[in-house]
């Protein structure tokens, strides 16, 4: 047996920088951090070569002593903790006192500094240790050259520098997003990528993550007393094919938590297509004795006291900002904060407008309006397809309330046509209104499905029964299936080897093709077991059930009749986004308009 040594610092530092120093973007991270718990106002970066050759991190903080700077190099040594309860309750970017030491041990790693009230600088190498005079005007200033000098198998798995330089930015990304108050700057190779000034967190983000992020996202600010969740959370139509713009930060620091992200995906779950991933950027606060940072020494991975807590709280805030009726229309504004759009509230009925557009609806269009909306009562909650109604003559009546009603009672605005039987064109306060009438009315069907089936459903009995041919599969379904149908409103029975028999149906989907309705149900039933159908497998059922039953392209309708589908979107919860994830309408302000066909130029 070999003996048992304990092993040189040099190796001990050596070994630890192959958790903390993966890369030149982990010694960025550790040099950010640092700077940031320093009290920072301004941080400086410069990189060359993707960070391999040189990394320089400048800031304005407090500064170290003369007789700390040697100090500060050694492994386990730090001013952040001092006993176990500081260390439950971090409150600072760093706190394990081994990241200077790991990197010096991999790296030609220089410290200078200039203390508060000391009357000049000092600068170190972690090669002799000896501070030495030197001239800075404040701050510290470390600088790490030649990474992987010393340990060459470790720098033959770097990247190219493109790729290296890329983690980096990321790194600084992740930094300046968190603490917008702090201005930061960084070049590589000379040339400058960011300059950034301190802003508050909406113009750091349009700054960082695009003003096409800014402009989809719905604005986020809950608070539970323990808990407190900001932030933004971008709308599908923002959604990306990878999670390249997902940024969640406990306490100011960026994590990647399971717990989080399931969090946050399910709040997506019936707005967003399976394939896609959300954009946000989430900010959660708490007492930082309710959360363990010390779980590995890159500190981006976390453990909540109380996780199931955490997981329904950013759930539901999250859900609930999404949820808002029209939440397409309240995005920000880099420039100027929330920008000047519609706001969303449920239509006030004492106001005046809406009164008196209640008074022309009642003179001009009530049977048209009544054959769109009658089945929106409480009995049955939805509308009837087949009530709807050809255009025929201008409806003179919801022509006159188009034009002269744009106020905030109604956000959508009022109707003005219809663009191939498929779009909706309204006019509101801002301008033309774009709406997809079959995505809009399938959303609204489908949340009013879920709040029905949480009940009793009321169901509508088929004068005629639909009966209708179906394959042995089908049938074995329907047969085992038949409970489960019920409860959603269906009664079926078999007409015999190869016919099923449809008596009722929910009175939401009254007016919907049967026999493709209920083969469609039957064929996703037969994928899962009946047990998961009122669980998991629900939603996506209604889903089905929704579609079928929504208004379908080229259907004409009246100027009430679509006035009405707008204001069904107005109440409806997730209205800006189809079962599928898709946009229900767009607008098109004036200024938009004007730039297009160059007004004022």
């Amino acid at each position: 047996m070999p003996q048992i040594r304990v092993l040189p610092d040099l190796l001990i530092n050596q070994i630890a920088a192959g958790e903390v120093v993966e890369r030149p973007a982990s010694v960025l991270k550790e040099l950010l951090e640092n700077a940031v718990d320093a009290g920072s106002r301004s941080i400086e970066v410069a990189l060359e070569q993707g960070g391999v050759r040189r990394i320089r991190v400048a800031d304005d903080g407090c500064g170290i002593v003369r007789e700390q700077l040697a100090l500060a190099l050694d492994r386990h040594a730090t001013s952040k903790i001092t006993s176990l309860d500081d260390l439950e309750h971090v409150a600072t970017m760093g706190f394990r006192g081994e990241a200077l030491a790991a990197i010096a041990a991999v790296a030609r790693t220089t410290i200078t500094s200039l203390a508060e009230g000391e009357r000049h600088a000092w600068r170190i190498d972690a090669s002799d240790r000896q501070p030495a005079p030197a001239a800075l005007n404040h701050g510290t200033v470390v600088e790490v050259a030649d990474l992987y000098y010393n340990t060459p198998a470790r720098r033959k798995f770097l990247k190219t520098e493109a790729t290296e330089f890329a983690h980096c930015d990321e790194m600084f990304r992740r930094v300046a997003l968190a603490r917008p108050d702090i201005a930061m700057q960084l070049s590589h190779n000379g040339r400058v990528i960011h300059r950034l000034p301190p802003v508050e967190h909406t113009k750091r983000a349009a700054a960082l993550l695009s003003d096409d992020f800014i402009h989809h996202a719905r604005p986020i600010d809950a608070d539970s007393g323990i808990l407190r969740l900001s932030g933004l959370a971008a709308l599908p139509a923002y959604s990306r094919a990878n999670r390249d713009a997902q940024y969640f930060f406990v306490n100011g620091r960026f994590v990647r938590d399971k717990l989080l992200t399931h969090a946050v995906r399910q709040a997506y779950a019936d707005i967003l297509h399976g394939q896609r991933h959300p954009a946000y950027l989430l900010f959660l606060e708490l007492d930082p004795a309710g959360v363990d940072v010390n779980v590995h020494p890159a500190k981006i991975e976390v453990r909540f006291r109380d996780a199931r807590a955490v997981h329904q709280f950013v759930f539901h805030a999250v859900s609930r900002s999404l949820a808002a009726p029209g939440a397409a229309a309240t995005g920000l504004d880099a420039e100027s904060g929330p920008a000047r759009l519609p706001s969303y509230r449920q239509p006030d009925q004492t106001h005046p407008a809406a009164i008196q557009s209640r008074l022309a609806m009642d003179s001009g269009a009530r049977d048209a309006y009544r054959g769109f909306v009658a089945t929106a009562k409480p009995e049955a909650l939805g509308h009837s397809p087949a009530s709807l109604t050809s255009v025929g003559a201008a409806d003179t009546s919801m022509a006159r309330i188009a034009a002269t009603h744009t106020d905030d009672d109604a956000p959508l605005g009022f109707a003005l046509g219809q663009l191939h039987g498929v779009y909706i064109l309204a006019q509101n306060r801002d301008g033309l209104v774009l709406v997809d009438m079959h995505a809009a009315h399938e959303r609204i069907l489908y949340e009013r499905l879920k709040t029905v089936l949480d009940g009793r459903p009321a169901v509508q009995r088929l004068l005629i029964p639909a009966v209708f041919g179906i394959g042995s599969k089908e049938m074995a379904t329907a047969e085992q299936c038949a409970d489960v149908l019920a409860e959603m409103g269906f009664e079926i029975a078999p007409a015999g080897p190869t016919q099923l028999t449809v008596r009722t149906v929910p009175a939401l989907l009254a007016n919907a093709a049967i026999p493709e309705l209920v083969r469609e149900l039957l064929g996703e039933l037969a994928d899962f077991p009946a047990s998961q159908v009122v669980t998991a497998r629900r939603n996506e059922l209604l889903a089905t059930m929704a579609c079928h039953a929504a208004v379908r392209a080229n259907r004409q309708l009246t100027l009430a009749e679509m006035n009405a589908l707008l204001r069904d979107m107005e109440r409806t919860e997730r209205a800006d986004q189809c079962n599928h994830g898709r946009p229900t309408w767009t607008q098109l302000g004036m200024a938009d308009l004007d730039r297009f066909f160059m007004r004022g130029q």
